[in-house]
This record gives structure tokens, sequence and C-alpha cells, in this order.
């Protein structure tokens, strides 16, 4: 073959006229929608169909042109725990995914500690960033980072953080409400919490919130177990949980789905079925909730959305816009680890 052929060449040849060819818009409306500037002076349903036109023939903007244009180099650092867990991965997909709708590229920069703070990883090349995305840590992670002046968004943070531009967040409280309700309707009086050993404002929530719907049925008992976000801490906290003194509890509340599956190990480790002698449930809805058996009764939380939506925010404040804090709804989803306790005596 040719050198200067073949498909790699062929789209290096795509100009942004190719791209008001098929869209069948102006060349100003392509430059208006991929320089992310079309609100306001073209409909929604055009620029989608630009960004269309523009994925399909492989189009690339010149970034180094624009971005000398700009002032900007059109680059977010995204910063989440260790990637072990794959929550944190689909987060990323979806803040990539925004993030290439508007030109921009996505360094990814998991903190070497798995989870807390952050060492700013750009101490040397803060220039080369426009603004930073921070997951599930706290607010003063990337402290000197923000002290440059880069627009940050928080996500599953505290709210009231006046440190961020804004917060996305998940609403975990009611996630964690809908799993107690679940477990208190099928009857379960004595609930071990599994809580993540992780000092971070979406456990202290999950926490607050299990604990106030637990409580407000009279007669039940809840009791905490801490535990390293890991199968083997979940494991051992689930094994002091049901290897106690006194009556063994009916139901175990885990914080993720890692957690859970350390808990169902736990059970049979003692001899107990999931779910005839104790109800377990999780958080998440990773792929490991369907591959342990029985499937896990768990929280599903919209990770790729909440990345999208950190992704938009920092759009939004990059262009001096208001971005105001946002929540996304989550969901119970029951499976076979949930059903009624075991008869009294059982």
């Amino acid at each position: 073959m040719a050198h200067g052929t073949g498909p790699s060449a062929a789209a290096a040849r795509v100009t942004s006229r190719d791209v008001a060819r098929r869209a069948g818009v102006s060349q100003a409306t392509v430059s208006l929608v991929l320089g992310d500037k079309w609100r306001g002076r073209v409909s929604e349903r055009t620029a989608d169909a630009v960004r269309a036109a523009a994925r399909e023939l492989g189009y690339r903007p010149n970034l180094a042109a624009r971005s000398l244009r700009l002032g900007r180099t059109r680059t977010v650092l995204l910063v989440v725990p260790a990637l072990t867990n794959e929550f944190f991965a689909h987060v990323y997909t979806g803040a990539a995914r925004v993030a290439a709708d508007h030109g921009f590229g996505v360094v990814l920069y998991p903190s070497p500690e798995g989870v807390g703070p952050a060492r700013d990883p750009f101490d040397s090349a803060r220039a080369s960033l426009d603004g930073v995305i921070a997951s599930s840590m706290a607010a003063d992670a990337l402290a000197a980072v923000r002290g440059g002046g880069l627009p940050l968004v928080m996500l599953d943070s505290d709210p009231d953080d006046p440190a961020a531009a804004s917060t996305v967040n998940l609403d975990i409280g009611d996630g964690m409400r809908q799993a107690a309700e679940h477990l208190l309707g099928l009857g379960h009086h004595r609930i071990v919490h599994v809580a993540a050993a992780v000092d971070s404002w979406t456990f202290q929530v999950r926490a607050r919130a299990l604990a106030g719907a637990v409580h407000a049925v009279p007669g039940t008992v809840l009791h905490t177990e801490h535990a390293a976000l890991s199968v083997e801490e979940g494991r051992r906290a689930a094994l002091r949980a049901l290897g106690g003194p006194g009556p063994r509890p009916t139901a175990l509340m885990c914080d993720d789905d890692i957690l859970a599956a350390g808990a169902c190990k736990a059970a049979r480790r003692l001899g107990l079925r999931v779910p005839e002698d104790v109800s377990v449930t999780g958080v998440d809805d990773l792929a490991l909730a369907t591959a342990v058996e029985p499937e896990l009764t768990t929280v599903r939380l919209p990770a790729q959305a909440v990345g999208a939506e950190g992704m938009r925010a920092l759009m939004a404040a990059l262009d001096g816009k208001p971005a105001g804090d946002t929540t996304l709804p989550v969901e119970l989803v029951v499976r076979a680890s949930s059903a009624l306790p075991p008869p009294v005596g059982g």
C-alpha cells in the first residue's frame, strides 16, 4: 500500500467542510457546535447532527490551533480512587464521552492510596490543564491545583463545600432508605451495617440514612461493623457480625457489592444459607452483583451518568456559566439474596 492512503490517511484529510456537508449545515455552524458555542444560536438537534457527522467521518479539529485562539489546552484532569473498582471505570467512560463531544481530552489520575486525598500529580504542569474533576475524596485533595485558579467539580462530595464550582452527587441516602425499607418490609428486625471504613461524605450519608430508616421502626436493632473495601475485609466483618454473642442478625446491609460478596462468603463459611438464614444487600450493581450466587439485591448507581454530568458541569464552569449542584436518582434492584427472615428460633 502506498504511503498516504488507507483509512487513517482518509480520516486525516477530513475537514470541517466535509462535516458541514454531511450534516447539511454551514461551516460556521460546524465551528459553533464543535467549539461549544452553539447554545442559543442553533438547535440541539442540529448540534447533535453535527457531532454525529464528525464522529462518522472521523473528523478531528486542529486542537493546537484552537487552543492558541481560546487560550485553553482543552485538557481535563479526572482524579478517582484506584481503578480496581469497576464503578470508577464507568465514571471515566461517561466523562470521556462528554469531553470528546466538546473537543476535550481527559487525563486520568487514580489516587495511589486508592481512597482518601490524592497527591497533586501535576505540580509542575498545572498550566497544561483547564479544569479538574475529583471523585469520592476530600475537597482539599488537590489543594495545589485548586490554588492555581482551575475550576473544580467534585463528584460524590459535600454539596456545601465552598471550594467546588459545583458538585454531582448520587441520591445515595435515598438508596440506603430503599434497601432498608425493603428488608424491614420483609420483617427483618436485627440488621448489621457492614460499613466501608472510609472517612468520606458518601459513606457518612449512607450510615445516617440507614440508621434513620431502621430506628424509625420500633423493635429493630442496628449494629455496625466497619471494613476496608475488599472482599476479604467484608468477609471478616460479616464473620464478626454473624458469629458474635446474642441473637444472630437476619440481614447484612453492605456499603458496596464488594463487601456484600465477602458477606456471602462469611455466611457460607458458617454453614448459613443466603437468603434463607441471612439476607445480604449491596450498593453499586457492579458486574459482581450478578456473578455471585445467589445474585445480589443491590442499589444501582448510574456511574456513567455521574462522569457525564461532572464533565458537563465543568464545561459550564469553563464557559463562565453557573452550574448548579446535581443529584442523580438511584434504584434498588431486588434479586435473590434477600428474603423473609428465618422463623423465630430458626
